[in-house]
């Protein structure tokens, strides 16, 4: 069921975001919040696969995958630091809130992307099919 797995996939979220946060705080003790914020990220990834292969998309987790998974992670890298940089840097949001704002902004993309890569993407599209245009 589509719902049940993108329900999983925010409990997943939910759970990496906190590892996330977790070592983000402790990580801007010694270093810039951009620093703190990629250590955090990288950490965090590791738990957010295996979660994700065995929670949401009750997949085997392979080599290929887990060397595959960081493409899903690289986007929302990419999202997360924008979206910091754009609240911090030019909007003047605190630094201690901004990376949860920026998590939420991340969610929609990074799904899809992970679903392509743990599922595959024949699967992911038969799950998903393109609306007629």
């Amino acid at each position: 069921m589509k719902g049940a797995r993108v329900l999983r996939f925010g409990v997943v979220g939910l759970v990496n975001t906190g590892v996330y946060y977790v070592l983000y705080l402790l990580f801007l003790r010694v270093a810039p919040y951009l620093a703190a914020h990629l250590a955090a990220v990288l950490l965090s990834m590791v738990g957010s696969y295996f979660l994700n292969c065995f929670f949401t998309f009750r997949t085997a987790p392979t080599l290929g995958k887990f060397l595959l998974f960081p493409l899903s992670n690289a986007t929302n890298f990419v999202v997360t630091s924008i979206a910091l940089y754009l609240f911090v840097g030019i909007a003047h949001l605190n630094k201690v809130v901004s990376p949860l704002l920026a998590a939420v902004v991340s969610v929609p993309i990074t799904f899809v992307v992970a679903r392509a890569i743990l599922v595959g993407r024949t699967r992911a599209a038969i799950e998903m099919p393109e609306k007629p245009g």
